[in-house]
């Protein structure tokens, strides 16, 4: 039997940089991989994944560019590869509806709750004390296309609201790690682990961590109330709060 027969899960988090992030010195794409014990597979990496992407002519060489630039391998066991993301993996439908001339709505006063430029996931986290961010207003568009063009290329399939695969071993969420960073959950298992050396490193961590706790525990976040778009998608963020 082959070293690596028996089935395995990993973890992949992806904090997104632009698709010209390579310009950029202080933020630009991060990768790191967990296995089922949550240790590291390979070293976490940081710097552009534009051409990986581009190179990557299906899912599975999707994910062997991700372990390789690592330096790890991607056992042909792997029989769940969940990944989480930090960007935005939809635009507001009262947006797009706008941009496509399907008619307008008036927003609301309060930035946080503008539907133009807040989804509703976001305007829940607004309403829970949380600060997101907006793909139109922030200046995350580029990031937040990159990750959405990986959904296009490997992970079309939309599972259920939050939720995309490729109908085989892979499923994509999106994630916030500043609002996952005071969490219990992420608390305890970041306890008297270093920091990865750069902040983008450290939020791909957390991204990952919480990849691992939503195929292992999904029932641990807050779930998308019965009217969130499913093509606005949710941020995942664990329910239990320290």
């Amino acid at each position: 039997m082959k070293p690596d027969a028996a089935p395995q899960s990993f973890f992949i988090g992806w904090d997104v940089g632009g698709w010209n992030c390579d310009r950029n010195g202080t933020s630009r794409d991060a990768i790191v991989i967990l296995d089922e014990k949550l240790a590291v597979v390979g070293t976490p990496w940081r710097g552009n994944l534009r051409q990986c992407i581009a190179a990557s002519k299906d899912t599975r060489g999707w994910l062997e560019t991700l372990f390789t630039t690592c330096g790890a391998h991607c056992p042909e066991a792997a029989t769940g590869i969940t990944m989480a993301i930090d960007t935005p993996l939809g635009f507001p439908v009262e947006f797009v509806r706008l941009i496509t001339r399907q008619g307008s709505v008036e927003p609301h006063e309060t930035s946080g709750l503008n539907c133009y430029l807040f989804r509703h996931t976001e305007r829940y986290m607004f309403e829970h004390g949380k600060a997101p961010l907006s793909a139109i207003k922030d200046m995350i568009g580029s990031q937040a296309t990159k990750g959405m063009h990986v959904l296009a290329k490997f992970a079309q399939k939309t599972e259920s609201c939050g939720v995309w695969t490729d109908e085989q071993a892979f499923r994509v969420i999106e994630t916030y790690p500043a609002a996952c960073r005071d969490t219990e959950f992420v608390r305890t298992c970041l306890a008297g682990r270093q920091s990865l050396g750069h902040d983008d490193k450290n939020d791909a961590r957390i991204c990952a961590l919480i990849a691992y706790l939503f195929a292992t525990a999904p029932d641990s976040f807050e779930q998308p109330p019965a009217d969130v778009p499913s093509d606005e998608g949710w941020i995942w963020v664990p329910r239990t709060q320290g």
